[in-house]
């Protein structure tokens, strides 16, 4: 198996440095994720840039951020991105109901929260190719085209450190091992 090496301010990139102290202020320490990304410091840095722009400047609110997030997380069985942003949800107030739902890939509690969730995976089956019907549907239910150009932004952000995070295997860090988890194809 490829080790793939982690940084921090000792042994990065010096590009990746600025952006490590980022990560750092963000989160008040290195996420691994992040400190396998600053191996490409272009990869860490736009991996930050959609973190932000998703986070920060989309049309969702917490619970819907969180079900875009986390659909992608489970759909593609990332061992780290399901933990902490299950740790994420929690800070941004999401029902523990939103998250286990997600995480066990049961209903979720209301009807516009499982249209978005089946519209991400739509996204994700058909490559970015749902039918004129399933966007129509989507829309119907109370999202707009902002919204679906959204859930690309998140796709786009969450391939970057799900695929990270199976080539690395990154270790799930110490403050969301508490919220470890396994996909359903391995229980």
């Amino acid at each position: 198996m490829t080790k793939f090496e982690r940084f921090d301010e000792t042994n990065a990139p010096a590009e990746a440095l600025p952006l490590i102290e980022k990560s750092k202020k963000a989160f008040g320490r290195l996420p691994g994720l992040h400190a396998v990304m600053a191996a490409s410091p272009a990869l860490l840095d736009g991996y930050q840039v959609l973190h932000r722009l998703f986070a920060e400047e989309t049309a969702f609110d917490a619970d819907e951020k969180t079900v875009v997030w986390q659909t992608i997380n489970v759909y593609h069985e990332c061992h780290y991105c399901v933990p902490a942003h299950t740790g994420i949800a929690k800070a941004m107030g999401v029902s523990d109901d939103i998250s286990d739902a997600l995480r066990d890939e049961t209903p979720l509690p209301n009807a516009k929260l499982e249209a978005l969730r089946d519209f991400v995976l739509i996204m994700l089956d058909t490559r970015g190719n749902p039918s004129e019907a399933q966007m129509q549907a989507f829309f119907e239910a109370g999202y707009e085209q902002r919204h679906l150009l959204d859930i690309i932004l998140g796709m786009a952000q969450k391939v970057m450190s799900n695929f990270t995070n199976h080539v690395a295997e990154t270790p799930v860090d110490a403050p969301m091992q508490k919220f470890a988890w396994t996909p359903k194809s391995k229980r």
